[in-house]
């Protein structure tokens, strides 16, 4: 979360840089690491992918890496061929998904104790010829302009292969070359040669690397069944290459666009299934999933399950889901795996003491945490957050089965620093009754969040706060529609009463219920 930049702002420049050159070196004297496995990816537009990226697929894997194979400064990655978080887009500097997205997270989360490497290249529209280095020159020579700029994307004179090449010998440095994964060939329907050729550029990429196709399994995946192109040639490779395995598109949907490619379930699904098959070929067992569960307890450090969450209620931040294993499992997302505040859960997540009890803290853009909620009933609700934020930029926004609920919304300041917290409202809107996934999403760095509090917008069956002879639960609002708590009353005297024990100062308030709502004066 920063943590170098805020570090290297207390060394002095020298000390600094002479301390990262002294860890460079020995970087480039350590031997590879054997856990890091490394891929490459290579093939034309749906290798690369082309369907945008939903959050679930911007979810940084601490195990989970590429090599960049394109400067994209956007994404901080500046340098080809050095090793960065791989998030969308894997091939390039935009936000679109892969094959090699949902392939790289399903090893990752199938090998606990390996990091998984990508090396991404794929050129939409491109013949099997633009990957053999014998024919890549010709076949540019007459391609059009569009192609050509694309190739020169990798390589500027177009020979992506020796790309693929020279980052593939950097990353035999720090890991291991383990298998390819391949998907192409909706340019070369009526090219007879195509099965020899794409045994030929894996063959020219292992000789490179002095590796031997005996050790490194190659994953090949069918054309869009639906689309213009299928055959059964991408099922037949494994016929005549060796260690060769094919990853089958039965059932994957098209985008509904064009002929050729498929849509972002699909890409996810594919993904998997790539990564089954290569688990098949390295011998390695996928690790059965878990699914993340509601929160109940803690038990020394141990985070036990409980009950859903219930809304309406108070949902504390701290008390997000336990994960689970396997991927779309996880029930955070940390931009590191330090807990900086060290306190309550041991896991990621920055917890410390603030708010009411516990809150989270050190939050940055992109991470999130989930809640198994259940709504007791239909109908219209409202949220209220308390939080506390010494900056301008702090935000967040909440999502209910990954569908939008509050849009990124900017948090006031709160004060100088991060100790002063104040409840303020996020908005209104229909919830339906039932099991749901509740996400925070941090929009805007620095936001401690000690609790949501969910409420029902009750339409008002009588005009006035009417006595009761049994209490009835009542809302309690600040004036400026911040919701402050809940009281038990039978009328508005006692309701009056009972919320100085809520409310921080004195004033007015206004309170609500099925019954009817009111405008009371609390004395503090």
């Amino acid at each position: 979360m920063g943590l170098l930049n805020k570090f290297s702002g207390f060394v002095p420049a020298a000390c600094f840089a002479a301390g990262l050159l002294s860890f460079g070196a020995i970087l480039a004297n350590a031997a590879p690491d054997p856990n890091f496995h490394i891929y490459i990816a290579y093939g034309q537009s749906n290798m690369g992918g082309t369907a945008d990226a939903q959050s679930a697929d911007k979810a940084e894997n601490p195990h989970f890496k590429i090599f960049a194979s394109q400067k994209c400064s956007g994404k901080g990655r500046n340098t080809i061929g050095e090793v960065y978080p791989a998030v969308p887009s894997l091939f390039n500097c935009g936000n679109t998904i892969s094959i090699a997205d949902w392939f790289g997270r399903t090893m990752a989360d199938s090998m606990p104790d390996v990091t998984v490497g990508i090396i991404p290249v794929a050129v939409g529209g491109a013949s099997i010829k633009l990957f053999d280095q014998d024919q890549y020159a010709s076949y540019l020579s007459t391609a059009e302009d569009w192609l050509k700029n694309y190739a020169k994307e990798y390589a500027s004179d177009g020979n992506v292969t020796k790309t693929i090449i020279d980052i593939a010998k950097k990353a035999q440095q720090v890991g291991v070359i383990k298998g390819f994964i391949f998907h192409q060939g909706e340019t070369d329907g009526g090219y007879p040669d195509w099965p020899k050729i794409v045994k030929k550029t894996r063959d020219d990429i292992l000789k490179a690397l002095d590796m031997s196709s005996d050790t490194v399994p190659f994953v090949a995946g069918e054309l869009l069944r639906s689309g213009c192109c299928y055959s059964d040639r991408v099922s037949k490779l494994p016929n005549t290459m060796d260690n060769t395995y094919y990853a089958s598109s039965e059932g994957l949907g098209g985008n509904g666009v064009d002929r050729y490619h498929f849509n972002h379930d699909a890409y996810v699904e594919f993904g998997k299934r790539y990564a089954e098959q290569m688990l098949k070929a390295v011998n390695r067992k996928p690790v059965e999933p878990v699914p993340q569960q509601p929160f109940g307890k803690m038990e020394g450090d141990s985070a036990v399950a409980g009950e859903p969450a219930k809304i309406p209620g108070k949902i504390e931040a701290e008390n997000y889901d336990i994960t689970g294993i396997g991927s779309g499992n996880a029930s955070y997302s940390d931009k590191d795996s330090e807990n900086k505040g060290g306190e309550y859960r041991k896991d990621g997540v920055d917890i410390y003491t603030g708010g009411d009890n516990y809150a989270i803290g050190y939050t940055q853009e992109g991470e999130w945490l989930e809640f198994t909620v259940n709504v007791e009933h239909e109908g219209a609700y409202g949220v209220s957050v308390n939080y506390a934020s010494g900056s301008e930029s702090s935000g967040l926004s909440l999502l209910l089965d990954d569908k939008e609920l509050v849009p990124a919304t900017k948090l006031a300041k709160t004060g100088e620093d991060w100790s002063v917290y104040k409840a303020t409202n996020l908005g209104n809107f229909d919830l339906t009754a039932g099991k749901h996934v509740l996400k925070i999403l941090i929009t805007g760095d620095y936001v401690n969040i000690d609790w949501l509090d969910f409420f029902e917008e009750y339409a008002l069956v009588r005009p006035k706060f009417m006595a009761t002879k049994t209490p009835v639960t009542y809302d309690v609002f600040d004036m400026l529609g911040s919701h402050v708590g809940r009281v038990d009353a039978v009328s508005v005297q006692e309701a009056s009463q009972k919320a100085r024990a809520i409310v921080k100062t004195g004033g007015s308030y206004y309170v609500k219920s099925k019954n009817g709502s009111a405008t009371i004066r609390v004395m503090k």
